[in-house]
């Protein structure tokens, strides 16, 4: 279950197709091209339990990339194509990636971690410089975009320049890597998420294979759209498990309602995996829109990540059917619950039940409270650690005296024993199924000469699912009486936060206190800004 066996059963299937191009990369060349950049990593000294790191949007070489660290039993950082250099670095270095791939497009951005990431010993940029062997004439320009002989920034070599000067033969006692993915902990810096990994031979499938396989009903004959950004959890997981299993996957570059309908259409696509801000821009189309394409080959639509009003839920399963699965997991992969469509509409707002690791809603003391009460979630689940890389701290609180394990998520269980969550980790935003940290923006926010405090905090949007706000205590008191004053600060404030973190992280809109609730101690109470815009609004974490 890996490239290798399916190239050798089905060599000439494709095992990914890029959705906007029709580029089609088969079994044998995914093989082939993912055992060639292993052999450039076993080369330069890369040896099982090292990392490289991938920062690259959805690009016809992630998947060879992910595979080659894959099956050389290495570490594999997928980053944010949407982050700052600065925010690249941090990662970069936190994690220890000796390796780093990237491509022209984020050229602009990657030029800079030369000087910023020390410790990486390769920089391989694909699309740039002449290619020479086998791959000569590979279409790697999108249309409109880089030209594959674009010049190579400083620090850097063509990646297929590079893995042209090797066989393609795999590498000498192939064994499983590992994902080591960003979340983030309570100083809102990124955490790598580390999972406990025995020493596994290649081809042995994991946890999200057998999900796949016996939940979603995947095999060879699937077919997988994902519209969503490989670098994050989900997309990442459930693409490599699908490949595993010799389905075909068709990525798309972004997530554009209309393109999505049409691919399912397109490639008869018969498993996807979205998040309800998705669901939420194809309602909003035209129903004639919305009737042109023919869904008839989606046999499993899943969805996470975010929040999911449920009436955003109902209809989509009145116009798709009881296709449509929901899970609630986390990066740190302690635990998992799901459902059915039958089962959600019986259960209107769950998340669904647990299928692997127990729940258990506990109080602040420690103790388990009654059915129907509020708690945290944790999960009792053997032999599937994880830790908080460099954290010991943040990995040590994520832990009872058990050994159960939570997110931090609040929720209770109803008789039938159906998890409902009714709050999140420690105010985390999620927008769009993006996960977003506040304080990374509060601490940019008083930095500025004008700031004497600032909260951030997600309020609901229709879309999205929550949007960034920011209420700031200004130094001057006088900007709160003037309208024209307010709107320049707020404006600049916005300005200010973008000019230094990647925007989608940053406020939308500013409002204005004359002094914020934060305690003596230094706590501060967010929840009292944040219950003005949530009071009387329900949503479905999950």
């Amino acid at each position: 279950m890996y490239p290798g066996a399916n190239a050798a059963i089905h060599p000439d299937k494709p095992a990914l197709v890029m959705a906007s191009t029709g580029e089609t990369v088969t079994n044998l060349q995914l093989d082939q091209r993912s055992n060639r950049l292993a052999r450039l990593l076993a080369d330069r000294g890369l040896v099982p339990g090292d990392t490289i790191a991938l920062f690259m949007e959805n690009h016809p070489r992630f998947l060879e990339v992910a595979w080659a660290a894959q099956r050389s039993g290495l570490f594999y950082t997928p980053i944010s194509s949407r982050l700052t250099a600065d925010e690249v670095a941090y990662i970069v270095n936190d994690c220890g990636a000796r390796t780093l791939v990237t491509t022209t497009t984020l050229g602009n951005v990657a030029a800079e971690l030369p000087a910023l990431a020390p410790g990486v010993e390769s920089f391989l940029m694909c699309g740039a410089g002449r290619r020479s062997g086998p791959d000569a004439g590979l279409p790697e320009a999108r249309a409109g975009g880089p030209h594959p002989d674009a010049i190579l920034p400083a620090g850097f070599e063509s990646y297929e320049v590079a893995v042209s000067r090797f066989p393609t033969t795999p590498v000498r006692d192939e064994c499983e890597g590992a994902d080591l993915l960003y979340s983030s902990g309570t100083t809102g810096r990124p955490k790598g998420v580390k999972l406990a990994r025995e020493p596994r031979p290649v081809g042995t499938p994991d946890a999200v294979v057998m999900l796949a396989k016996f939940l979603y009903g995947a095999g060879e004959r699937s077919v997988y759209l994902s519209p969503a950004p490989l670098y994050h959890a989900a997309p990442l997981r459930f693409t490599m498990a699908f490949t595993r299993l010799g389905a075909t996957v068709v990525i798309m570059d972004h997530f554009d309602p209309v393109e999505f309908l049409s691919a399912i259409e397109n490639y008869s696509a018969t498993h996807t995996q979205l998040v309800p801000t998705m669901f939420v821009r194809m309602l909003k189309l035209d129903p004639a829109v919305r009737k042109r394409y023919d869904l008839s080959s989606l046999t499993c639509a899943i969805h996470a990540s975010a929040p999911c009003p449920v009436e955003i839920k109902r209809e989509m399963i009145d116009w798709w059917g009881p296709v449509i699965y929901e899970y609630y997991a986390g990066t740190e992969s302690n635990g998992f619950v799901a459902c059915d469509s039958k089962e959600w509409l019986a259960h209107p707002g769950t998340v669904g039940r647990s299928l692997v690791g127990a729940v258990h809603i506990l109080d602040d003391a420690g103790a388990e409270v009654p059915t129907g009460q509020d708690g945290t979630v944790y999960f009792e689940m053997e032999g599937m650690g994880f830790e908080y890389l460099n954290d010991p701290d943040t990995t040590a609180s994520s832990r009872d005296v058990h050994g159960w394990t939570t997110l931090g998520d609040v929720g209770h269980l109803d008789r039938d024993g159906y998890l409902y969550l009714t709050d999140r980790k420690a105010y985390m935003i999620i927008s769009g199924g993006v996960n977003i940290y506040p304080q990374e923006a509060e601490n940019i926010l008083v930095t500025h000469p004008a700031v004497m405090d600032a909260a951030v905090f997600g309020v609901p949007d229709d879309e999205m699912g929550e949007a960034v706000k920011a209420v700031v205590q200004p130094v001057d008191p006088g900007v709160l009486a003037s309208a024209e004053a307010r709107d320049k600060l707020a404006g600049e404030l916005i300005d200010w936060c973008r000019e230094r973190l990647a925007h989608y992280k940053c406020p939308r809109s500013v409002e204005f206190e004359a002094e914020l609730p934060r305690h003596a101690n230094g706590k501060l109470y967010k929840r009292v800004l944040r219950d003005r815009y949530w009071t009387g609004r329900e949503s479905n974490l999950v």
